[in-house]
């Protein structure tokens, strides 16, 4: 992958997840010449917490950067979605991931308020204040479809307020804003992504439960690139 080159900085900070797609947005934005210095992780009730905390923090010390975890407690307790409720996060088969009403109806249930634009923000803060050209975020093609902070117009709109909320020259940017999970695997292989420590699972299950949307997405496209290795040590 070749990034355009209005993307390219000297020094970047991270929203990791420690999923798939910050994962790779990491490795490709290293890959095209930024020099990512800093991975903030956010706490912010959800249930995959542990997972994602290992995940993330995994992958920060195999790319040698400094890794922060921020705690935001209250996001918790301003939602009823699934990701920290006591309800149960909805299972979406893989023959329904491209069935726009029930990606939609799942979507619903785990929609965080302002989660994203939040992140961002924050992130802003530390750019702001150290000097970091770029924060790179995990958004792409396949979940802009139903998750409206994955989008491209969510990435400019973002990239026109951080013109006036800095007193530096920021820019939000997403690797693999124009890619499908499939692009977005193969991208990862053919740069050495570590996939043996990512987490994408929405649960607090021992592997990948194999069941939320998210599991099912990374699952299905790593089938079709034939990553058949990486399904048996994330899932079974």
């Amino acid at each position: 992958m070749i990034m355009n080159k209005s993307l390219i900085s000297n020094k970047g900070i991270i929203l990791l997840s420690g999923g798939l797609d910050s994962v790779v947005s990491l490795a490709a934005a290293i890959n095209n010449g930024v020099s990512v210095k800093k991975a903030l992780f956010f706490d912010y009730g959800q249930k995959s917490f542990e997972k994602e905390y290992q995940a993330s923090k995994n992958i920060a010390e195999f790319y040698s950067i400094d890794f922060e975890c921020i705690k935001l407690d209250w996001m918790k307790n301003i939602t009823t979605s699934t990701l920290v409720s006591n309800d149960d996060i909805p299972n979406v088969d893989e023959k329904d991931l491209d069935d726009k009403e029930a990606s939609f109806e799942s979507m619903k249930k785990v929609w965080v308020p302002n989660r994203n634009g939040l992140f961002v923000n924050i992130a802003a803060s530390f750019a702001d204040s150290f000097g970091y050209d770029c924060i790179i975020i995990g958004a792409n093609k396949e979940e802009a479809q139903t998750f409206s902070d994955n989008s491209i117009e969510f990435v400019d709109a973002e990239n026109s307020a951080l013109k006036y909320s800095v007193n530096y020259s920021v820019k939000l940017i997403a690797p693999l804003i124009n890619y499908n999970k499939n692009e977005i695997v193969k991208l990862g292989l053919d740069i050495g992504v570590p996939f043996e420590y990512i987490n994408s699972c929405y649960n607090n299950t021992k592997k990948h439960c194999g069941a939320c949307e998210s599991c099912n997405r990374l699952k299905r496209a790593l089938e079709n690139t034939g990553a058949f290795e990486i399904i048996d040590k994330l899932f079974n």
